[in-house]
C-alpha cells in the first residue's frame, strides 16, 4: 500500500535520516539500526520491486507444520483486513492468509503471491526482514518502514525456531492497517509461532519427540504445583519482556548446560548484569518413551528492570492450531484485552531454560550456539561495501562468543581495491578488537604494518592457505621467536590459545584473521577452528566484494575526473566557477564544460548520462568530446543537441541496445547548451530534458527562463528548440544537474525555491555562489552526481567594437582598409595595422566577389583583435595551396599565416568569416 497523509511512527525522524540529518531520539534502536543497514546497502525507499523465487518448496516441513495454524488464524480474523504471512529463514514468503479473502484481489502481487523475498537487504525495514535480523519478536509501525509502499501499515512478526538447534527456520508475520493495532497482537503472533514450532518438532524422530515430551511434561507438572518452584511457567524467549535480553539468555543457557551434564537435582544462583537474581533448578526427567534427560528451570524472585512488563502464558496452548486464549473479535480495534495479557500475581516467576540428555547436552548446546553465531554472522557481516568495516564486523561477531581478541591483517593493496602481488610482505593491520579494548590490549594497533617471519602460525597459515591452531601459545616457538618481548607481553595478559585463518575468496588471498583466547581456560579445539573458518570464509567473500567495489569505484572516479575539465580555458565573456560531487554509491555521468567560441563568444554546457559506474563515465566522456567538436563547428544549440542525440542512438545500437546480446545499452542523457555573446549580451540556449538554468539579475532577483524542455538525448528523431534571451549586464547564469534539486524527500519545486533563495544575493562572486549552493543543498550522502556551473557575464564595451557596412563594389575595399587603420590607431594598436589591413583586404574582396549583400565588417578589441566579414551567402571559401602558375587562390593562405586562428560560422542571414590576431603579435 502507498503512503497516506496520516502517517504514524517517526515520520519526521525518517525524513531527517534520509537526508542525512542526525536523529537525537524518537526512533527505537532496532529500527534505526535497520535504517542504517538499508542505507549502507544502497536501498531506495521508493523502490517497489522485490526478488521473486519460484524454487521454494510449497510442501516443506515448515509449510505442513504451519498450515493448520494459519487456517485457524484466518478463521479468527474472518472479515478483517488482517494479512498473515509465513516466510522461510531467507525471508521468502511461503504462505499467506487473509481475514477477508477478497482483499487478495485488491493488493499488489508482492502482498498476495508467495515467492517474494522480504529479507531486509531487498525490502528494507519490514516485519519479516527485521525479525530475521533481530531474531526476536518485532513490531514496525507506519513510517518505521523503510519503503514508501508500507507507510500506512503496521505489522508484528516473530521468528520460528527449530527447538532443538535453535536455528531460525521461518517467520510468522501479521500485517494490518495502522488503525487496526491491538495490544494483544504481539502475544498472539508469538503463541501462534510457538504452535508452529511444536508441530515442527512433532515431525522429528521418535527420540527428538521424546525429548520434547519430557520438556512439556516437566512444564505441565510444574504448572500443577508438582515441581520445585512456584508460579506459572513460561519459555525463556518470552522472558525477554521481563528484562532478559539476548546476553542474559546466553548466560542462563551456558549455566544450564553445566547442570544438564549431571543427572542429580541441583540449585545454582546466577547474577545477571542488570543486578537481578535468578535461581536455576535442574531436575531429572524421564519421558514416556524412556528417554532420560534433565530439565533446567529459572526462578525469578527480583523485580524486573524499570520499563519492562512481564507477560506470562498461563498454558502451553493446544499442540495444533493457533492459541486458544485469543478471542475471535480481537482483530477489531475496540476488542477487549485477552485474559492472558494481564500480568500475573506477585510472586515467583518460572521460565524453562533448557532440556536435554546429560551426556550430549553440552555438545548439543555448543553446536546450537555455533549455528546461531553463524546464522547471525550471515546478517551482521558485510552490511557495507567497505573493506575495513567488514573486517570490524568479523571481529565484533567473534568477540566474546568465540574469542577474546581478534586481529585482522590485510594487504594495503586490498584496501585500495586491488589484488596484492605478495600479501605476505605488505600486511597492514586493519582491525584489533577485544574484551579489554578500553583498558588497552597487548597487540599491535590498527594502522601498523605487520611483518611476519617464516615459521610463525600466521605465516604458516598464509603459506598453506589453511587454518592453523595453536592450542598453547607458550609452546609456539615460532610465534615467540617472531618478537620475544611482544610475545611475553601478550602471554602476560593470559592469552594462551590462537587460531589463524586465511581470508580466501574466489582464489584470492585477502589477508589473515587471528583469534585469541584468554578468559576461558580451555584452549581452542577443532570445533572452534571450524567455526573460525566458517566466519572467516563469510567475511572473506564480503571483503572481496568490498574490494571489487572499491576498485570499480576508484576506476570510475579516476575515469570521471580525467574526462572532466581540469581548468577553465582563457576567455573574456564570463567569469566562471564550478563544482562536481560524485555520488556516494558510485560515480555517474554528470559533466560540464566551458568552450570559447569565435567572436568573443563562449559556450556553457552541462549534461547528465543516466546510470552510474564505468559505463556512465565512459559515455559521458564520449558525449563531452563530441559536444566540443560540434561546438567547434559553430553549430547552433538546437543543431548541436540533434547531433548529440544521433550520436547517442548510434552508440546504443552499436553496444547491443537493440539485440539480445546481454548489453543494457545506453538509457539516455540530458543536456543544456548555452552560447553567450558579450558584444550583444544575447544568450542562445537549448535543452534536452534538462532542468532549466537559473538567472540571477544584477539586483539579486532570481528567475528561471522559460525554455522549451526538449526530449532527452537518445530517443532519436525528435526536434529541439532554441530560445534567445538578452541578459542584463552583470547577471549570473547558473547551470546544474538534477542531483542538486531532485531528491526523494522533497518536491522539485521546493528545491528550486530553496535554490532561488540561496542565489538571491547581489554582487556575489561565482566562487562564493558555488560554495553557498553546495553547502546548503548538497546532501551529506549524495545518491546522484552533482555538477554545478556558475557564470557571471561580462560585456564588451561599445567603444571597443567598430562596424562598417560595405556595398558589393571592389573600389570600396580601400576605404575599409583606411577606416580600419584609423580605428586601430584610436585603440593604440598601430602595430597590428599592417596585418589587419591585409586580412581585411582579402576577406572583404572575397565577400564582394563571391558573396551577396548585405556585407558587413566588424573589428572587436577584446583579449585579442578580431576581424570579421559577414555576407548573405552560405558558401564558404576553403584554404588551398595555389600552384606557382596560378594568379589567385592565395588570399586565405595569407590570412591563415597572419592570424592566430580563423574560421567560418554560419548564421540565419548567411556566414561570417573571422580572423583573430594576438595583441602581442607585433
Amino acid at each position: 500500500m502507498g503512503a497516506t497523509g496520516e502517517q504514524i511512527g517517526p515520520a519526521r525522524s525518517r525524513e531527517r535520516f534520509l537526508v542525512g540529518e542526525p536523529i537525537a531520539d524518537g526512533v527505537r534502536s532496532p529500527i534505526l539500526n535497520s535504517w542504517q543497514r538499508c542505507r549502507s546497502l544502497g536501498l531506495s525507499p521508493d523502490q517497489t520491486d522485490l526478488p521473486y523465487r519460484d524454487d521454494f518448496d510449497p510442501d516443506s516441513r515448515l509449510v505442513h507444520a504451519a498450515g493448520p495454524v494459519l487456517d485457524e488464524l484466518a478463521s479468527r480474523f474472518a472479515g478483517s483486513q488482517m494479512n498473515v504471512s509465513l516466510a522461510d529463514g531467507n525471508g521468502t514468503v511461503l504462505q499467506r492468509r487473509f481475514g477477508e479473502p477478497a482483499l487478495a484481489r485488491t493488493l499488489p502481487p508482492i502482498q498476495t503471491v508467495p515467492g517474494f523475498v522480504f529479507a531486509e537487504r531487498f525490502a528494507g525495514t519490514n516485519g519479516i526482514g527485521l525479525a530475521l535480523a533481530e531474531r526476536h519478536l518485532v513490531q514496525v509501525y507506519g513510517a518505521e518502514h523503510f519503503a514508501e509502499r508500507s507507510q500506512s501499515n503496521a505489522c508484528s512478526a516473530t521468528p520460528i525456531r527449530d527447538q532443538l538447534s535453535g536455528h531460525v527456520v521461518g517467520v510468522l508475520c501479521f500485517g494490518y492497517p495502522h488503525g487496526y493495532e491491538h495490544p494483544a497482537l504481539p502475544a498472539l503472533v508469538r503463541r501462534a509461532a510457538e504452535s508452529i514450532e511444536r508441530r515442527l518438532m512433532e515431525q522429528r524422530s521418535a527420540r527428538e519427540r521424546a525429548l520434547l515430551r519430557a520438556y512439556l511434561d516437566a512444564g505441565h507438572l510444574a504448572r500443577n504445583g508438582a515441581g520445585p518452584g512456584e508460579g506459572p511457567v513460561i519459555g525463556l524467549e518470552e522472558l525477554g519482556d521481563s528484562g532478559l535480553d539476548l546476553h542474559d539468555q546466553m548466560i542462563l543457557k551456558e549455566r544450564a548446560t553445566e547442570l544438564i551434564s549431571s543427572t542429580h537435582r541441583a540449585t545454582v544462583e546466577v547474577s545477571l548484569p542488570h543486578g537481578r537474581g535468578v535461581t536455576l533448578l535442574s531436575s531429572p526427567v524421564t519421558s514416556r518413551s524412556g528417554v532420560e534427560g534433565v530439565v533446567v528451570e529459572a526462578v525469578f524472585t527480583g523485580e524486573p528492570p524499570p520499563g519492562h512488563h512481564l507477560r506470562v502464558a498461563t498454558g502451553a496452548g493446544p499442540p495444533h492450531g493457533a492459541p486458544h486464549e485469543t478471542p475471535r473479535d480481537m482483530p477489531h480495534a475496540a476488542a477487549s484485552r485477552p485474559p492472558d495479557a494481564d500480568p500475573p500475581a506477585a510472586g515467583k516467576v518460572r521460565g524453562l531454560v533448557l532440556v536435554g540428555e546429560p551426556e550430549v547436552g553440552k555438545y548439543a548446546v555448543a553446536a546450537r550456539r555455533r549455528l546461531e553465531l553463524l546464522a547471525e554472522a550471515s546478517t551482521r557481516i558485510g552490511t557495507t561495501l567497505d573493506v575495513t568495516r567488514t573486517a570490524w564486523e568479523l571481529a565484533e561477531m567473534a568477540v566474546p562468543r568465540l574469542a577474546d581478541y581478534v586481529t585482522v591483517d590485510v594487504p594495503e593493496a586490498v584496501l585500495r581495491g586491488e589484488e596484492s602481488a605478495d600479501p605476505r610482505s605488505e600486511l597492514h593491520r586493519a582491525v584489533v578488537h577485544g574484551i579489554r579494548e578500553d583498558e588497552g590490549h597487548p597487540f599491535y594497533p590498527a594502522g601498523r604494518r605487520v611483518d611476519l617471519l617464516a615459521g610463525t602460525p600466521h605465516m604458516r597459515c598464509l603459506d598453506s592457505g589453511q587454518a592453523v591452531l595453536e592450542a598453547d601459545l607458550r609452546e609456539a616457538v615460532g610465534w615467540i621467536d617472531q618478537e620475544p618481548e611482544h610475545a611475553r607481553r601478550i602471554l602476560s595478559r593470559n592469552v594462551h590459545s590462537l587460531i589463524s585463518v586465511p581470508l580466501l575468496a574466489r582464489g584470492v588471498l585477502l589477508g589473515i584473521a587471528s583469534f585469541y583466547r584468554s578468559e576461558d581456560p580451555a584452549p581452542f579445539g577443532e570445533d572452534d577452528s571450524w567455526l573460525a573458518q566458517e566466519l572467516a570464509a563469510r567475511a572473506a567473500l564480503c571483503i572481496d566484494n568490498a574490494r571489487r567495489y572499491t576498485r570499480e569505484h576508484t576506476l570510475a572516479l579516476s575515469l570521471q575526473e580525467s574526462l572532466l575539465p581540469h581548468g577553465i580555458p582563457e576567455q573574456g565573456a564570463v567569469e566562471v566557477a564550478h563544482r562536481y560531487l560524485p555520488a556516494e554509491s558510485g560515480v555517474g555521468g554528470d559533466w560540464f564544460d566551458v568552450i570559447p567560441l569565435s567572436g568573443t563568444r563562449v559556450a556553457l554546457l552541462v549534461g547528465d548520462v543516466v546510470g552510474h559506474g564505468l559505463h556512465a563515465a565512459a559515455t559521458m566522456g564520449r558525449l563531452r568530446t563530441a559536444a566540443r567538436n560540434f561546438a567547434e563547428l559553430e553549430l547552433a544549440p538546437d543543431e548541436l543537441l540533434t547531433h548529440l542525440d544521433n550520436l547517442l542512438v548510434r552508440l546504443d545500437r552499436e553496444e547491443g541496445g537493440d539485440n539480445d546480446s546481454g548489453s543494457t545499452g545506453i538509457v539516455g542523457a540530458t543536456c543544456l547548451y548555452a552560447v553567450y555573446d558579450p558584444t550583444s549580451r544575447l544568450c542562445t540556449m537549448a535543452r534536452a530534458g534538462h532542468p532549466p538554468p537559473a538567472l540571477v539579475h544584477p539586483g539579486g532577483r532570481v528567475t528561471f527562463p522559460e525554455l522549451p524542455a526538449g526530449p532527452p538525448l537518445g530517443l532519436g528523431g525528435l526536434p529541439f528548440e532554441t530560445a534567445e534571451i538578452r541578459l542584463p549586464e552583470g547577471s549570473t547564469l547558473v547551470l546544474y544537474t538534477d542531483g542538486l534539486v531532485e531528491d526523494r524527500e522533497r518536491d522539485i519545486d521546493v528545491a528550486l525555491d530553496q535554490l532561488s533563495r540561496i542565489l538571491a544575493q547581489p554582487d556575489r562572486s561565482p566562487e562564493d555562489t558555488c560554495r553557498a549552493v553546495i553547502d546548503a543543498m548538497a546532501p551529506e550522502h549524495p545518491a546522484d552526481d552533482i555538477a554545478l556551473l556558475v557564470a557571471r557575464t561580462r560585456t564588451v564595451p561599445a567603444d571597443r567594437i567598430a562596424t562598417w557596412t560595405v556595398s558589393a563594389d571592389p573600389s570600396l575595399v580601400a576605404g575599409v582598409r583606411a577606416a580600419a587603420t584609423r580605428q586601430l590607431a584610436d585603440w593604440g594598436l598601430d602595430e597590428l595595422a599592417f596585418a589587419a589591413e591585409l586580412m581585411l583586404s582579402e576577406l572583404v574582396t572575397n565577400a564582394v566577389r563571391y558573396g551577396t549583400e548585405p556585407i558587413q565588417v566588424r573589428l572587436v578589441h577584446d583579449r585579442s583583435l578580431i576581424c570579421e566579414v559577414s555576407d548573405g551567402s552560405n558558401t564558404a571559401p576553403h584554404l588551398r595551396r595555389a600552384a606557382s602558375t596560378e594568379e589567385g587562390g592565395r588570399g586565405l593562405f595569407l590570412v591563415a599565416q597572419l592570424a592566430r586562428a580563423w574560421g567560418t560560422r554560419y548564421t540565419t542571414q548567411g556566414k561570417v568569416i573571422w580572423a583573430e590576431c594576438a595583441l602581442d603579435a607585433a
